[in-house]
């Protein structure tokens, strides 16, 4: 028998003839039309010929150039459209040599809203058309310390707008000095406005120049004898200073600094981000690739670099620990105007990323630990049930009701020994009769592996089911009846007292029930995964609960139909708003007279 033709290598020569000078996206393409690699571009034939050349940037591109059977090209209008487009591909492909990392758009910004009176305020997620923001920061803490100090220093709103237009008086924060009280009229908008502009520049790293306008501001009403207004100049003066002195110890420039360290170590590649803005140094924040072939710390950064610059706003000058030459080929790519790209050179840069690899380091030694507990827990999960291998995808369901009220089902799912929170699924169970745990089980499961069923989704390797042999077998009927009895299910059954550690392993085949004990690392990892699937699915029943409840209190009052319900939770920013109300603020709701906010007021104490 003889061997089949061989593949034909790829002639990149006269296919590099054929590629345009425009932007947009290409593949590279393996053996069996297996995608090895997507990238964007600005231009698309200066970047495919640069995987074509003599000597290429490391032995990962090597590696996979040697692969190449062909390569697709889909030419953009712009280089937005090609972001898009490469994140779209990548997420739904999964090439081998595209370098990820999490998902960055989960850094925190913050927002200054398009509203009359701007709200200062938390932000995560998309933009809002109109509104500033300021970012990134690289965690939660950086960005809730900035709103202290700028409420402390400019007194603007951080309250929603549903409780800011329906104030009648000043709230605490107005009372402390934390908020001029735009709300009632305190202020008016030309000073607000002000206060907003003092607060943008400040955010945009012009602290020394606000600094300087305040104290301008201080001298002129000084000299017109206004000595309250002088005075309040003097205070933001002093908490902005105090703040230059204290976090300023290592730049004394209002400068924007990104620092990148790369380490490599044990196996694991870490590239670490810490984020200097205005001068003040915010903090750091460690991020793993995943999905690489062979990745170093070269190719780790360069792919951190195009991701993260990609989404966000690149500052005045970035540092990095490695050879700053390719960073600035892959900027040059994303942005018309690349930053300084340098490696640390004064005392102060030099000390930043000594801090920053510091902190790598030590991520990689975190990850290192947790990964080998991981599979520590993992390999004691496949001999306390004697699998064949360790489970990689464990899927969990429980099911949360009140007296049979709102019963919702819970899915969550838990991969290579961690939980993946954007797997997670709730069910709302309805057709039932209430309280019947069994019913729920079952029609959870069936929408859950119906579709696995169909093809649609993924197979888990192990199921568990928070319950015991009622649940079980419900369960078990439910597996049979879609055609995935060979997936392994256990039960979880409480222990007495529903004491932690005397939990009941059951079984669908009716084998006894196993008691591993509060010492195994096997149950550690099961009742772990159990307490979340409880958790995700009581948040969702009180959820749902008490979204029934808010709706069902108003309207079984008479003469409250949908739209007075909806005028009154609109108005006073929910049933809480609703119960706390006087008579004469309900008569202010329109539809609402004074008999029919008299009934309301007394249906809901």
């Amino acid at each position: 028998m003889t061997d089949p033709t061989p593949t034909p290598a790829f002639d990149a020569k006269t296919f590099l003839r054929t590629v345009p000078e425009e932007p947009g996206v290409y593949r590279m393409i393996g053996a069996d039309d297996k995608v090895l690699y997507v990238g964007k571009a600005k231009n698309l034939k200066r970047r495919v010929s640069s995987y074509f050349q003599k000597t290429l940037s490391s032995p990962r591109v090597a590696m996979m150039v040697a692969q190449i059977r062909r390569v697709d090209i889909t030419a953009t209008r712009s280089e937005a459209e090609a972001l898009i487009l490469e994140n779209n591909l990548i997420k739904s492909l999964a090439p081998r040599y595209n370098i990820l990392f999490r998902d960055d758009k989960t850094y925190p910004y913050i927002e200054l809203s398009a509203d009359e009176f701007p709200r200062l305020a938390y932000h995560r997620g998309a933009f809002a058309k109109g509104a500033r923001y300021f970012g990134p920061f690289p965690n939660a803490w950086a960005v809730r310390e900035s709103i202290h100090l700028l409420q402390k220093t400019f007194q603007l709103r951080t309250c929603e707008n549903t409780v800011f237009q329906n104030r009648s008086r000043p709230c605490l924060l107005q009372q402390i000095k934390r908020c001029t009280g735009p709300c009632v009229g305190l202020i008016d908008k030309d000073a607000y406005a002000a206060d907003v502009r003092l607060a943008a520049r400040f955010l945009d790293g012009q602290a020394s120049e606000v600094i300087d306008d305040l104290s301008a501001k201080m001298q002129d009403a000084a000299e017109r004898l206004a000595f309250e207004e002088a005075a309040a100049c003097r205070d933001q003066v002093r908490v902005l200073q105090a703040v230059l002195h204290k976090q300023f110890a290592d730049s004394r420039k209002d400068e924007d600094v990104d620092i990148l360290a790369a380490i490599e170590e044990d196996g694991l590649t870490c590239v670490n981000i810490a984020m200097v803005r205005g001068g003040r140094h915010l903090g750091d924040r460690p991020q793993f690739p995943s999905g690489a072939a062979a990745s170093g710390a070269e190719d780790s950064l360069l792919a951190f670099v195009e991701q993260h610059y990609g989404q966000h706003p690149v500052p005045t000058r970035i540092l990095v620990n490695l050879s700053p030459e390719p960073l600035r080929e892959a900027l040059a790519e994303i942005v018309d105007q690349p930053p300084g790209v340098v490696a640390p050179r004064f005392a102060a840069e030099k000390a930043w990323m000594e801090m920053a690899e510091k902190n790598a380091r030590l991520a990689i030694q975190a990850r290192a630990r947790d990964t080998g507990r991981i599979e520590q827990r993992l390999e004691a999960l496949r001999d306390a049930l004697d699998l064949e291998e360790a489970p990689q995808r464990i899927e969990c369901f429980d099911i949360s009701h009140t007296m049979g009220e709102a019963t919702v089902a819970s899915c969550v799912v838990c991969e290579a020994g961690a939980m993946k929170n954007s797997e997670y699924r709730r069910y709302n169970i309805t057709g039932i009769t209430p309280g019947d745990d069994f019913a729920a089980m079952r029609q959870a499961l069936e929408r859950r592996y119906g579709k696995v069923a169909a093809g649609e989704g993924v197979c888990p390797d192990l199921i568990l089911i928070d319950g015991g042999k009622g649940q079980v077998s419900a369960a078990r009927e439910i597996l049979a009846e879609v055609g995935l009895e060979s997936v392994r299910m256990v039960g979880v059954a409480k222990g007495e007292g529903r004491k932690a550690g005397l939990e009941t392993l059951i079984f669908p085949d009716g084998r006894e029930g196993l008691a591993l004990g509060g010492e195994s690392a096997a149950l550690h990892l099961i009742v772990e995964i159990r307490d979340e699937a409880h958790r995700f699915a009581i948040t969702g029943h009180r959820a749902r609960r008490g979204k029934a409840r808010i709706g069902s209190r108003l309207e079984d009052i008479p003469g409250v139909g949908p739209s007075r319900r909806r005028n009154l939770l609109a108005a006073f920013g929910g049933l809480d708003g609703v119960r706390n109300a006087t008579v004469e603020d309900l008569c202010r709701v329109e539809g609402i007279n004074r008999k029919l906010a008299e009934q309301i007021h007394g249906a809901l104490r």
